[in-house]
């Protein structure tokens, strides 16, 4: 595919894994993850019932989430120090497109996913994903593919997997979007978002097991009171 604004730099989605620097470049790092979430987006469309697609949302917000993350902390750094005699206004462009993504999936992730409005905001927000996906393959990872070794991006691939791992699963608007703000509000919200992630696996919005749960808790909490008064 030939970039327009740099006709000089070849995508990384049309080079192989060995032109790219090997599986655990970063360049094919975020190939296959790009590739991964397209997929989710793309069963979004056939998906049959709100609850599935609710389900998908979840899922794609997820992983897109750690995406950006691992990419705001490890390869945008990384590209601004590699290439620190270029105009930094492509990572600029992306991390709003971040914040824009970031902010959708505030009003997604209690919104009910049979709501009249609902699938609008997802196709937008997926329009958004999909648009950075292009901006990374087709400029920004190509350009530190010419900047540094095929070791280096190994290193920084292993850096950004492994922040990918560790790092928040949900939108939170007020976080920074460059290091070191990020990585210090990270830790603690990766830890609350995992906590949470629990609840909604067992409680998944929109079910009527959730529907039910403040009235099982107000239940419960009925009947403590009711046992202590008989107690005392």
């Amino acid at each position: 595919m030939t970039n327009l604004r740099n006709p000089a730099l070849r995508s990384v989605a049309d080079q192989s894994e060995a032109e790219r620097g090997g599986p655990g470049s970063i360049l094919s790092r975020q190939s296959r993850d790009h590739a991964e979430l397209d997929e989710l987006m793309r069963a979004y469309d056939r998906a049959t019932s709100a609850q599935e697609r609710g389900r998908l949302v979840a899922e794609v917000a997820e992983r897109a989430l750690r995406h950006a993350f691992a990419e705001e902390t490890v390869l945008f750094p990384a590209y601004r120090r590699f290439l620190a005699g270029e105009d930094d206004e492509l990572t600029r462009h992306i991390e709003g497109d971040h914040q824009a993504v970031n902010d959708a999936l505030v009003r997604l992730q209690r919104a009910d996913p049979a709501s009249a409005d609902y699938d609008a905001v997802v196709r937008a927000t997926f329009e958004v994903i999909r648009h950075d996906a292009h901006d990374e393959e087709d400029d920004l990872l190509p350009r530190l593919q010419q900047a540094v070794s095929a070791r280096r991006l190994r290193a920084i691939g292993a850096a950004w997997e492994a922040q990918r791992r560790t790092s928040p699963t949900r939108p939170h608007p007020r976080v920074p979007r460059e290091p070191p703000g990020n990585v210090l509000a990270g830790i603690p919200l990766a830890v609350s978002d995992r906590v949470k992630d629990g609840v909604d696996h067992a409680l998944p919005v929109g079910s009527t097991r959730r529907r039910l749960a403040p009235l099982v808790l107000l239940a419960l909490a009925a009947g403590i009171v009711v046992a202590r008064r008989r107690a005392g």
